[in-house]
């Protein structure tokens, strides 16, 4: 059996980005001609007329301040609120495979080696492009990266799921390095028109490699991993190839991201701790001794209550890094944003926690120590 390390990571972000700002004053103009189209309905109680958003709202609700989209035009315009993306021909590389591989390039020149050494390539994100040929293989093909590839969804959990199977790989010496990419165009997904849900998201691309520890110069020992999933419909997208075969229902508010978020936070935050501290223990690990907690980046509140379960007291922003403000919920991108933002001041033998939750529900959780 190998030990595996995260041997390096890499991050695309878009070149566009919507304020918080913008994104009311789309929204709120949106409810406005909505009201006034439909003001008749509204009069009569045979519908009700939809509440502005704020600035104020969505920060107190999630700590997010902006987001980098692929496309600001649509979701910025009130008759479309949703991203322009066009659709490319088959010869060319896929949007998702493109911000991938920006991001696996990131990866590959941090680590220093060549593509050629990586054995296989995960892609592991929330909503793939489409259902065939897997993403993961037209990643590998635009790297020259010989091996397999394979998709893998666990919706806000892929990327630890992801760093898991690598980590297996690893250890059963199926391949010397793994790649695993999380391109997350969360935009595409999200419905503009929901108060409750308008600001959650942004897209991005991040990648891990996973070495073998004996090959591998530097990086961050994989200490422990662990994942653990509990069915629940409180995160829910219901789009799929299915969708034809039932008339009318392809405009369904369920075809797009929707939740309970009051069930989530209520359900999901115990769930996590509990994981966390009782996957430490069995590490012989203090939870209270980690230096820091890159942990899924949803909502301020959801990191700021496990932060403080699991080092028993409020932790400081040093411990538990939020990259909310900036990018929003980047879904599985969103822990590896912050591991790879906020890793630089790590001493050799000092300890961290990557984590994941969300829907399914699913969690995974990787202790990793500087080399």
């Amino acid at each position: 059996m190998h030990a595996a390390v995260i041997a390096a990571t890499g991050l695309f972000t878009p070149a566009e980005r919507v304020t918080n700002a913008e994104l009311v004053e789309a929204y709120n103009a949106f409810v406005e001609i909505h009201n006034t189209r439909h003001a008749a309905e509204i009069a009569a109680g045979e519908m009700e007329a939809l509440a502005p958003s704020s600035v104020e709202f969505i920060e107190k609700a999630s700590g997010i301040k902006s987001r980098y989209v692929m496309n600001r035009s649509g979701v910025v315009d009130p008759e479309v609120m949703h991203p322009l993306i066009p659709e490319r021909s088959n010869d060319d590389l896929s949007v998702m495979a493109e911000i991938g591989v920006a991001a696996a390039k990131d990866a590959i020149s941090r680590w220093g080696k060549d593509a050629s050494q990586i054995d296989a390539v995960v892609c592991a994100a929330s909503n793939m492009q489409r259902a065939y040929p897997a993403m993961a293989i037209e990643i590998q093909q635009a790297l020259g990266i010989e091996g397999f590839g394979f998709d893998m969804n666990v919706a806000c959990s892929s990327a630890t799921f992801g760093i898991k199977t690598a980590a297996d790989y690893i250890a059963t010496g199926s391949a010397r390095a793994v790649l695993v990419v999380n391109p997350e165009i969360t935009s595409g997904h999200l419905n503009f028109r929901d108060r409750d849900s308008h600001f959650i998201f942004g897209d991005v691309a991040t990648a891990v490699i996973v070495e073998r520890a004996d090959q591998a110069s530097g990086g961050w020992d994989i200490l422990g991993t662990r994942l653990k999933t509990v069915f629940s419909n409180n995160i829910r997208n219901n789009f799929g190839f299915l969708n034809r075969t039932a008339p009318g229902s392809e405009g369904a508010a369920d075809k797009l991201f929707v939740q309970e978020g009051r069930k989530v936070f209520r359900e999901v935050v115990p769930m996590v701790s509990e994981m966390i501290v009782t996957h430490a223990a069995d590490l012989g690990l203090d939870p209270a001794a980690l230096k820091r907690l890159w942990l899924h980046q949803a909502n301020i509140n959801m990191n700021d209550l496990i932060g403080r379960r699991v080092l028993g007291r409020d932790p400081t922003p040093e411990e538990n890094v939020i990259i909310l403000d900036e990018f929003a919920n980047t879904s599985s991108a969103g822990s590896i944003i912050a591991f790879h933002r906020s890793h630089e001041d790590f001493a050799s033998g000092e300890t961290g926690l990557i984590c994941s939750f969300g829907a399914g529900y699913s969690a995974g959780t990787v202790f990793v120590r500087k080399r």
